[in-house]
């Protein structure tokens, strides 16, 4: 189990009982889900900012918007695994917003502040060339 992520950090999300319910008090099914949920951040986040100081950290230390976003995905994975037929709306919602999060700090349409930024030289070295532009418009006579 990381240390980023206590099990009392799931009281903000959703029940005691009902995580137990979940998981049939299994606390290793959490950790999975856990794991698998710092994984597929660190997908998104590995390009701009030093995911090991992130993920590492804990206690107050630890960035709240991150966490929030590791809590979204880790309790989606823990409902999908007991029935994704009746996933609640809110699961899926919270799960697509995270999403869609991490995609817009991937593409550095926004930025996470405060959380801990990998030096410059690996940035740069890990960066591809790329062109911008704005959107195209569309004009009606």
């Amino acid at each position: 189990m990381s240390q980023f992520v206590q099990l009392t950090d799931y009281e903000a999300s959703i029940h005691r009982e009902i995580l137990d319910a979940l998981t049939r008090d299994d606390d290793t099914i959490v950790e999975i889900c856990e794991d698998r949920a710092i994984a597929e951040m660190r997908c998104y986040l590995s390009k701009r900012y030093d995911c090991d100081r992130i993920f590492s950290a804990s206690g107050e230390d630890r960035h709240q918007l991150v966490l929030m976003m590791v809590l979204d995905i880790a309790v989606y994975h823990i409902f999908c695994i007991h029935n994704p037929q009746k996933l609640s709306q809110i699961r899926k919602d919270r799960y697509e917003r995270a999403v869609e999060w991490m995609k817009a700090v991937a593409r550095e349409d926004i930025s996470i502040e405060g959380a801990p930024l990998l030096p410059e030289e690996e940035r740069v070295a890990g960066s591809t060339f790329r062109i911008r532009s704005n959107p195209k418009r569309v004009s009606h006579m």
